[in-house]
């Protein structure tokens, strides 16, 4: 491993600080906030978020924490936004290490943190409805059941929407917003206006909406009711997991990221009613440009929370195909 430069603390509020941890995806780093209320007494070393299990991650989170005069085991409590590779990746190690306490919302340890550990068990079901809605075999490729980015943790501890809890001495709401994941989570302290919003939106990306075996039914309009949330806080500003860490005008870029989906939902309805279609063909026209493996998937899974969300309004069917085994959406 390369040495990698000195990670910058960025101070958000009293003792709550954030560094850009580096990740191998499109994004290049993901937030993780560290709260370092000097000295027990003064409440417990706090990581949010977690970054993936990699020697780069781990060396970026130990530089941080010994700027801050802190160790691993030093830290006493875990609080993850949601179950995704790169926020929750090393949540295992910290619980090990550390003797950290994990939480995380109460619907995300019921599906996407159960994941991580049924994943051999899933993966079966994962397979069939990928390809019940069209995906190709072959980009079925390096979908298997165990990822050495993440190491879950073995007792996750419930929050629960509305619940407080203190952080850099003062006091967050733990806020439901899913639609990213099912059960994702945000802190926030109305007093300064400040936002811990995860991946429930960013500032120069979409989230990923993606419809898979294990989700909610109605991922998309899960979201729609997120961004709906976020508009009326209006927050000052978020604390996000990319392109950050702090981003202003949440309110005007929850608007933005709600008619981007409405635009999505129109073209949906527009394409599927030429002619009945699988939801990866329609993918297909979504995103036309070049993908990778994993880009096609991701492609399915948001293609199908659009088409689902349409379905589920009853402005779309959807018709199982006996002679192809796929499932095709028409007008």
């Amino acid at each position: 491993m390369s040495p990698l430069p000195p990670p910058v603390l960025t101070p958000i509020l009293g003792s709550l600080h954030a560094v850009q941890v580096p990740i191998p995806y499109p994004m290049k780093t993901v937030t993780v906030l560290i709260d370092a209320p000097g000295g027990r007494a003064h409440g417990p070393v706090t990581l949010v978020d977690t970054s993936l299990n990699t020697p780069e991650a781990r060396q970026t989170l130990e530089d941080a924490l010994a700027g801050l005069g802190l160790h691993w085991p030093d830290v006493d409590r875990v609080i993850v936004t949601h179950h995704h590779p790169d926020h929750y990746g090393l949540a295992g190690v910290l619980e090990e290490r550390a003797g950290a306490a994990v939480h995380m919302l109460d619907v995300e340890i019921g599906r996407g943190e159960r994941y991580w550990h049924m994943l051999a068990e899933w993966l079966p079901g994962h397979r069939k409805h990928m390809l019940d809605h069209g995906l190709p075999g072959e980009l079925l490729e390096g979908l298997h059941p165990m990822n050495p980015l993440v190491v879950p943790a073995t007792r996750v501890q419930p929050l629960r929407e509305g619940q407080t809890l203190e952080l850099a001495g003062v006091t967050w709401e733990v806020l439901w917003l899913p639609g990213h994941a099912d059960g994702h989570l945000g802190l926030w302290h109305p007093e300064s206006g400040t936002l811990i919003a995860g991946d429930a939106i960013l500032p120069r990306i979409t989230p990923n909406i993606g419809l898979y075996a294990y989700t909610r039914p109605d991922p998309l309009g899960d979201y729609l009711q997120t961004l709906g949330k976020l508009e009326a806080l209006n927050p000052a500003r978020a604390v996000v997991g990319h392109h950050g860490p702090v981003m202003e005008g949440v309110k005007a870029r929850a608007r933005a990221l709600r008619d981007h989906h409405h635009e999505r939902l129109d073209f949906m309805r527009v394409e599927a009613g030429r002619e009945p279609r699988t939801a990866f063909a329609l993918s297909r026209a979504m995103f036309p440009r070049d993908l990778n493996v994993s880009g096609h998937r991701f492609a399915l899974a948001e293609t199908l929370a659009h088409l689902e969300h349409l379905r589920l309004l009853g402005q779309l069917y959807r018709t199982w195909d006996e002679a192809a085994g796929v499932w095709t959406y028409h007008a």
